[in-house]
């Protein structure tokens, strides 16, 4: 080939490789995913109408393009049938609001009649929140808790294992106090310095924030953690 017919014909050939490189690479992770794990067991079924606030709450906090997923934390939790409710809001406000409201709706009656569960499966709430938020490659990942903490699993599932949580900001909520805590206190800080210890250890961040009327916390660890 002729020096001008090379010089022709490296233009297309850099075009080529830009369209070749735009079609493999992924896009950049932008806006925010928040997956939401209700614990369904004991108590917590009386305290639905502090959940409905979190929930709300979190709503207001997310704009377009943003993802939020409820699931219920029962005896098998790593499956998405757990999820009560799931949504990607639209780019265009009045269509994102309108899934806010039905989005809304949909958990309050999922509430209203969610079934107990003698177990407590939150790692496998964990792994599934995981693998939702990861599929979905926000830029900000977050898991929110809302439980007592306080894990029991049935015979036969296999839950000591690792949870890729790096990139994750994991945020327990509403941590009530059990009977035995009220005796043993040292039961209460344990169980949160355990969590604490395993959320980190798999290079996720880890907050508590058991005051609800301070939910500006919630997406700012700033503000959270002057409150704590």
């Amino acid at each position: 080939m002729s020096a001008a017919n090379l010089l022709r014909t490296l233009p297309l050939v850099a075009i080529g490789v830009l369209i070749v490189a735009g079609c493999t690479t992924r896009p950049a992770p932008h806006g925010t995913g928040v997956y939401l794990l209700l614990d369904t067991s004991g108590t917590y079924r009386t305290e639905v109408k502090k959940a409905n606030e979190i929930i709300n709450y979190t709503l207001s906090r997310l704009g377009a393009n943003d993802t939020f997923a409820v699931a219920r934390i029962d005896t098998g939790s790593f499956t998405e049938k757990n999820i009560i409710a799931k949504v990607t809001l639209d780019d265009r406000p009045s269509t994102a609001n309108a899934e806010k409201r039905a989005f809304s709706q949909a958990i309050t009656k999922s509430l209203a009649s969610v079934p107990g569960s003698a177990y407590t499966d939150i790692t496998g709430g964990l792994l599934q929140a995981v693998e939702f938020l990861n599929e979905k490659n926000p830029g900000r990942k977050t898991i929110l808790i809302f439980s007592d903490m306080k894990e029991e699993i049935e015979k036969g599932y296999v839950r000591n294992i690792p949870v890729p949580l790096k990139g994750f900001d994991v945020v327990a909520l509403n941590v009530t106090k059990l009977r035995t805590d009220n005796l043993d206190p040292r039961e209460y800080l344990g169980r949160l310095e355990q969590w604490q210890k395993k959320v980190e250890h798999e290079g996720g961040t880890w907050r508590v924030i058991n005051d609800l009327d301070r939910l500006e916390g919630l997406f700012d660890p700033r503000v959270a953690v002057a409150s704590q």
